[in-house]
C-alpha cells in the first residue's frame, strides 16, 4: 500500500510517498481504508522532534518509532478483529489512528465512531483531534457555563473554529474571537457575538474580562492573559509558538501551571488525551443537529503530504487542512 513514511527528523523534505507492507488487524483492531485524513500539530511535531521532550516521551529518540505520519482518519472498515463487535466490514468510521497517512490504517474501536450522517470524508476527517480539544478544553477544563464571557484566541485556526462554535450553539456563552484581519468575516459566520482583530486591537485593552480564555496558539505573556481574565476567571493554554527547540510553546504551559495555585485565578494547560467513543459521538451528533461545521482551509492528495504540512507551517489556514487518499 501507499504511505507517508519517515525514517529521520526533519523538514516537511523527510516526509515521502513509499509502498510498505499493509496492516493486519489484531483480535482487538480495526482496519480502515482510509479515504481521508486531518492534518493536525502533532503531525508537525512528530515530524520534527520538537521540541525534544517529545522524543523521550517513547516517540524515539534519534529517530521516530511510528514512520507513518498522520492521527485524524475517516474511512470504512475493511477488516475487523476478533473481539470487535462495533463495526463491521463496509461501516463508514471515522476518529483516531496511528499512521492516517497511508491507504490502510489499524486503530482500536474505542477510538472510532459511525461517520455522521451527510458529512464527507474530508469533513468528518477534519473533526476528531481538533473538535475534541476544543470540546474537552470547554467542558471539561474551562468549565463553561451559558452566559459566561469567552474569548478564543487563534479563532480561525483548527481548534479555534470548533472552539467558537461550540461556545456559542452548545453552551450558550457570550464569544469573542481573536484572529487576523484575512479571518475576520470568517470568525464572525461561526457565531462569534464579537472579533477582534490582533494587528489592529489589544483583546485586553479598555479593560474587558473574560470568565474563560482558551489560548489555542500563539506567545503571549502570561501576565499579558492574566489582564483580561476576570479575578476568578480560567486560563487553558492548548498551544504555543517561542519556547525553542527544547520546550516549544510548553514554557508558557509550565508558568502556568506553577502560578495557578497561588493566585485566585485557574491557569490550566491540560494534557489533551484522543477522545474516544463517546466524545466522537457526541461531536458526530453535533454535526448532524448543525451545531458546528468543518471549516476545511483546503485538500490535498496523499502524495503531497509534505506541501500540506508546509501550508501548516505558515499558520495562515482557516480552519483545517485535509489530505485526501
Amino acid at each position: 500500500m501507499k504511505a507517508i513514511v519517515q525514517d529521520v527528523y526533519g523538514p516537511p523534505d523527510v516526509l515521502e510517498l513509499r509502498d510498505i507492507d499493509k496492516p493486519v488487524a489484531g483480535d482487538d483492531d480495526v482496519l480502515i481504508r482510509v479515504r481521508a485524513a486531518g492534518v493536525d500539530p502533532s503531525v508537525w511535531h512528530l515530524m520534527t522532534g520538537l521540541p525534544y521532550p517529545i522524543r523521550i516521551m517513547g516517540f524515539g529518540l534519534r529517530r521516530p518509532k511510528l514512520r507513518v505520519r498522520g492521527w485524524d482518519v475517516a474511512g470504512s472498515v475493511e477488516a475487523v478483529g476478533r473481539n470487535v463487535t462495533r463495526f463491521k466490514p463496509g461501516d463508514e468510521v471515522f476518529g483516531t489512528c496511528e499512521g492516517s497517512f497511508a491507504e490502510y490504517a489499524c486503530t482500536r474501536e474505542d477510538r472510532l465512531a459511525a461517520k455522521p450522517a451527510g458529512a464527507t470524508v474530508e469533513q468528518a476527517a477534519a473533526v476528531p483531534i481538533s473538535a475534541f480539544t476544543a470540546l474537552y478544553s470547554l467542558r471539561e477544563v474551562g468549565r463553561l457555563q451559558p452566559g459566561q464571557k469567552v474569548l478564543v484566541i487563534g479563532a480561525g485556526g483548527g481548534v479555534g473554529t470548533y472552539a467558537v462554535q461550540l461556545a456559542k450553539a452548545v453552551f450558550a456563552a457570550e464569544v469573542t474571537g481573536v484572529c487576523s484581519t484575512g479571518k475576520t468575516e470568517l470568525v464572525r459566520s461561526l457565531g462569534a457575538d464579537h472579533v477582534i482583530d490582533y494587528t489592529r486591537d489589544d483583546f485586553a485593552a479598555a479593560g474587558r474580562r473574560y470568565d474563560l480564555i482558551l489560548d489555542t496558539a500563539g506567545n503571549r505573556p502570561l501576565s499579558h492573559l492574566r489582564r483580561a481574565l476576570t479575578p476568578r476567571g480560567t486560563l487553558v493554554i492548548v498551544g504555543g509558538e517561542g519556547g525553542g527547540r527544547w520546550l516549544g510553546g510548553l514554557h508558557r504551559a509550565l508558568g502556568a501551571l506553577a502560578l495557578s495555585p497561588f493566585i485566585g485565578q485557574n491557569l490550566h494547560a491540560p494534557f489533551l488525551k484522543e477522545p474516544e467513543a463517546d466524545a466522537l459521538q457526541a461531536l458526530a451528533e453535533f454535526m448532524e443537529a448543525g451545531r458546528i461545521t468543518p471549516v476545511i482551509d483546503r485538500t490535498y492528495p496523499l502524495g503531497e503530504a509534505a506541501d500540506a504540512v508546509r501550508h501548516w507551517e505558515m499558520g495562515h489556514a482557516r480552519g483545517k487542512i485535509v489530505l485526501t487518499v
